[in-house]
């Protein structure tokens, strides 16, 4: 396994090399009205929503540094997964830098606090409700197949929620994403009964960060995102990917946004995403627990 060193160093190399070729594309567009350090000013600004979900978070700062750069605000989905540095990515090592991201004016939301993946439901006995059948990737049942009510699982979603009010000092969106989006029509209404919406990504939202550099380069995934991405996605990458071995944070997120922003998308949170908009309104608090009983 590479070190974090390493992953920062070839991550700065391949940014670099990247931020070249679409710093030419957005010069090619400089004669045009649309100022891209200023896209809520354009009268012709189409909205994207960036989401980020947490991983390792080796590129962390680096991908703060892009955000910062160009003023672009995002929702973090946030578990307290494994990290190179530190002691998880809800830890104490990263509390400070989650803090700086809520007085930057980002938003949050729940990614369930263990990253814990939906696997199946399961019927209950004699009409008993329905209960899941999930494996968390982190946390005292890392690994193992573990079954739960409904309301453990809403408690799950909740547990994040509350570590990001506590660490950021802002309330979090009462919204949340299953890991690798991973659901049923029982565990979205069993979530949505104790407060929580789910916030998925569009198909040509998905970003590729996941996928194997050997076959998903990131110039490939830059070219992808850039001709496919239409107003109103959403979009998703992570804070680091163990398995990736060409980073995809930050060499391709600055250039999609210089990209995008040249041809007149703005960037917006998911507070502002019309089909949300609505629901979080109408739940400003943290949601209970109580309601998935």
């Amino acid at each position: 396994m590479a070190s974090g060193r390493s992953i920062t160093q070839r991550a700065r190399q391949a940014s670099l090399a990247i931020v070249l070729i679409a710093n030419c594309v957005y010069a090619a567009s400089a004669g045009s009205q649309f100022d891209a350090k200023n896209p809520l000013e354009s009268a012709a600004c189409k909205p994207v929503y960036l989401t980020l979900d947490t991983g390792h978070m080796e590129v962390a700062p680096l991908i703060a540094d892009v955000l910062q750069r160009h003023q672009v605000k995002v929702t973090f989905f946030a578990a307290n997964e494994r990290t190179q540095t530190g002691d998880g990515s809800l830890g104490t090592h990263w509390a400070g830098w989650w803090k700086a991201r809520a007085a930057e004016g980002h938003e949050f939301a729940s990614h369930t606090f263990d990253h814990t993946y939906w696997r199946a439901d399961v019927p209950g006995a004699s009409g008993a409700p329905t209960q899941f059948r999930v494996r968390p990737s982190a946390g005292p049942s890392g690994g193992r197949e573990v079954t739960w009510t409904a309301r453990q699982y809403c408690e799950e979603i909740g547990r994040a929620s509350t570590r990001l009010q506590e660490i950021t000092g802002k309330n979090p969106l009462p919204l949340f994403r299953a890991p690798g989006g991973k659901t049923s029509p029982q565990l979205l209404a069993a979530a949505k009964s104790c407060g929580y919406e789910h916030a998925g990504w569009s198909p040509a939202g998905f970003l590729g960060d996941e996928l194997p550099s050997d076959k998903y380069p990131n110039a490939a995934l830059l070219d992808k995102a850039l001709q496919g991405i239409r107003a109103g996605d959403v979009l998703v990458a992570h804070l680091g990917i163990w398995s990736r071995k060409e980073p995809w944070a930050p060499a391709v997120l600055e250039p999609l946004i210089t990209g995008l922003q040249s041809r007149g998308f703005c960037f917006k949170t998911l507070r502002e995403h019309p089909q949300y908009k609505a629901w979080i309104e109408a739940h400003p608090g943290i949601p209970s627990a109580q309601a998935g009983k």
